[in-house]
C-alpha cells in the first residue's frame, strides 16, 4: 500500500506493506491476545501542545466526537465476538470536551469493564456537571475507574513549554480534586528532555509526595514514560527476523492487544483502525467492525518501530 500520508526520512522505507526497502519480510503482529478496546473521543482539545501525535487542537476536528450508542455498539461486538477485552479506553483529543463522555464511561463500567481515561485534567474535566459524574462513577465503580493524566515532565518549566504557559498548575489543580473525590489516577509523562529513568522517575516520586498524591512513581503502569516519536529521526524497519534479533515476541507489541474505534468527519459510520498512534492512516484502518479488524497488522510506520517495538511502550494500563 503507498496512500499513507507520513514521509519518512529515507523515501525507500515504509512504501510496501509486506516488504522493507531491503527487500526483506515485514514483521507483522497479529491480534493474538486482545485486552483494551479504545475510543478516540474526537480530537478536538482544549489546548495545543507542541508534539502531540496526534495534532489535537481547539481547531481539529478531523476526527469528531464519538457517541454513547457507537460506543454501547461496538461493546455488543466484544461480547459477540468474545475478545475477552478487560479494560476500555477513552482518548482524544481531550475526551473530557465530548458531551457524553460520563455516559460512555459509565455504560463501559456497568458491563464490568475496567475503563482508563486520557486526560490532562484541566477546565474541561473541572466543568461542575463531569465533577457529579466522576465523583458519580467512582463511588459505584470505584477502583475499576481511573484517569491518566498527562504530566509531560515532573518540572512546571518543562512541562509549560510543550502545553503552554500556566498548563502545569492547572493540572495539579485537577489532580488535587482527583485525589480529595476519590478518582484512582495515573501519571503519563514523556522522555524527550534526555534524563534517565531513575532520574524522571524519583522526579516524579518528589512532585507527587508534595502534592499527596496517591500515584506510584517505581510502577511503569501508574507513570508510564512515553519514547519520544520525532519525525526527525530515522528509524529501522522491523523485519520478522528482528524478533530473534531483538528478544521481543509479536505478541508483546500493543497491536497484538488492542484496536481503537475513531469517527471520521463525514463519515456515516465509525471505523476501527489498528493503533492509538496511528489514526489518520488510511493503511492501518481495518473496517468497520470488529470482525474486520481481527486480521493481522504489518508494521510499516515508522511510529511501530520507534514507539511500539524498540520503544517497547503501550497506550494501555
Amino acid at each position: 500500500m503507498k496512500d499513507q500520508v507520513f514521509e519518512a526520512l529515507d523515501p525507500g522505507k515504509f512504501r510496501d506493506r509486506e516488504v522493507t526497502a531491503k527487500g526483506e519480510a515485514r514483521a507483522s503482529v497479529a491480534l493474538s491476545d486482545p485486552r483494551t478496546l479504545w475510543f478516540n473521543t474526537g480530537t478536538l482539545c482544549n489546548i495545543e501542545c507542541v508534539n502531540c501525535y496526534i495534532e489535537s487542537s481547539p481547531e481539529n476536528d478531523r476526527l469528531v466526537y464519538i457517541r454513547s450508542a457507537e460506543v454501547a455498539e461496538y461493546l455488543d461486538q466484544l461480547e459477540a465476538r468474545n475478545w475477552g477485552v478487560r479494560e476500555i479506553g477513552f482518548t482524544g483529543g481531550e475526551p473530557f470536551m465530548n458531551p457524553e463522555i460520563i455516559a460512555m464511561a459509565g455504560a463501559a463500567l456497568e458491563r464490568g469493564y475496567e475503563v482508563l481515561i486520557l486526560t490532562n485534567a484541566m477546565r474541561p474535566m473541572m466543568r461542575p456537571k463531569v465533577q457529579d459524574g466522576l465523583r458519580d462513577l467512582a463511588a459505584m465503580h470505584g477502583n475499576r475507574l481511573i484517569l491518566r493524566v498527562s504530566v509531560d515532565h515532573w518540572d512546571a518549566c518543562l512541562h509549560d513549554e510543550e502545553r503552554g504557559a500556566g498548563s502545569f498548575a492547572k493540572t495539579l489543580r485537577g489532580m488535587e480534586w482527583l485525589r480529595d473525590s476519590g478518582v484512582r489516577m495515573a501519571v503519563a509523562g514523556r522522555t524527550v528532555w534526555g534524563e534517565s529513568e531513575a532520574e524522571a522517575r524519583a522526579g516524579y516520586a518528589a512532585l507527587y509526595a508534595r502534592h499527596g498524591l496517591a500515584v506510584d512513581a517505581f510502577d511503569p503502569a501508574m507513570t508510564v514514560l512515553f519514547p519520544e516519536m520525532d519525525s526527525r529521526v530515522d528509524v529501522p524497519e522491523i523485519t520478522t527476523a528482528c524478533w530473534g534479533i531483538l528478544g521481543k515476541s509479536p505478541g508483546d507489541v500493543m497491536c497484538a492487544s488492542s484496536r481503537m474505534v475513531v469517527k471520521r468527519k463525514g463519515a456515516d459510520r465509525c471505523a476501527v483502525v489498528a493503533c492509538t498512534l496511528l489514526p489518520y492512516e488510511s493503511a492501518f484502518e481495518l473496517g468497520e467492525t470488529l470482525a474486520e479488524a481481527e486480521g493481522k497488522v504489518f508494521l510499516n510506520h515508522p511510529h511501530c518501530a520507534k514507539f511500539c517495538v524498540l520503544g517497547g511502550a503501550s497506550c494501555s494500563g
